[in-house]
């Protein structure tokens, strides 16, 4: 893998210096934007709006409208905006992970100490482990100030970027319930459905991406010049619009399901 960042992490007067890779990758078929008429692939041009002609990457600069004309920015710029955020993740304070709602959640990103970082890193995982807490800390990647999380997980320190409270937008104006009219039983059989569904042992290994697999025998086909048949999809509905009965129907259907998996 190859490192997006590097730096270090302020941990008090300890400073150790490290590596961010992405812990992600897309999984996605990789699709191209067609001319329908001949299939040629659609190129994105920059253009400038005043003369209507192509901008190469290294004649466009970045800039900020203020008071109806533009202030350009270059690379220096930014990295006199809080420079130490440039090279530094500054830890804030250690909190309870489940203290931070996961709304707030984004990209998670692996840590690997540089050299001479090994036995801090260590002690910092280690740290994090006994206490069972994760720390809070902010850097600078890319011109954009993060928010992230660090957490011990096995031997590695997980870097989470997580959202500011400022971009969670408020749900005030949907049509939420705050009540209903809900029946013991009901409630009851709910979390009997719940416990149902509920495995001894989870796993996310479990859960597959199949629908590329699926888009992928599309393709195959139509290469070979094969018609693509139409999918039967029938949505199953409960006759009974009685809550107690759809939940007593899904108990069963989940019972069945099990006895034909084993």
């Amino acid at each position: 893998m190859r490192a997006i960042w590097s730096g270090s992490i302020g941990f008090g007067l300890v400073n150790i210096p490290i590596k961010l890779f992405s812990a992600t990758q897309d999984s996605t078929l990789d699709l191209h934007m067609l001319d329908k008429h001949d299939h040629s692939n659609i190129r994105y041009a920059r253009i400038n709006e005043s003369t209507g002609k192509e901008v190469a990457w290294g004649d466009i600069v970045k800039g900020y409208k203020y008071n109806d004309e533009y202030v350009v920015l270059s690379d220096e710029d930014f990295e006199k905006v809080s420079p130490e955020k440039n090279k530094t993740i500054s830890i804030d304070q250690f909190v309870q992970q489940e203290k931070i709602d996961v709304t707030y959640y984004d990209t998670p990103y692996y840590l690997e100490p540089s050299k001479g970082g090994e036995r801090a890193y260590v002690l910092l995982r280690e740290a994090l482990k006994k206490t069972g807490k994760v720390a809070i800390g902010s850097y600078v990647l890319r011109t954009k100030e993060n928010l992230c999380l660090l957490k011990a997980d096995g031997d590695m320190i997980l870097l989470l970027k997580i959202r500011f409270a400022e971009e969670i937008r408020s749900y005030e104006d949907l049509n939420i319930p705050k009540s209903a009219t809900i029946k013991d039983a009901e409630l009851k059989m709910a979390v009997s459905l719940i416990n149902q569904l509920t495995p001894k042992a989870f796993s996310m290994s479990k859960y597959k991406d199949t629908y590329d697999d699926e888009l992928m025998k599309i393709i195959e086909l139509k290469a070979k010049g094969k018609r693509v048949p139409k999918p039967k999809f029938h949505i199953v509905k409960n006759k009974s619009k009685d809550l107690m009965e759809q939940l007593k129907a899904s108990l069963g259907d989940t019972t069945t399901k099990r006895k034909k998996a084993s």
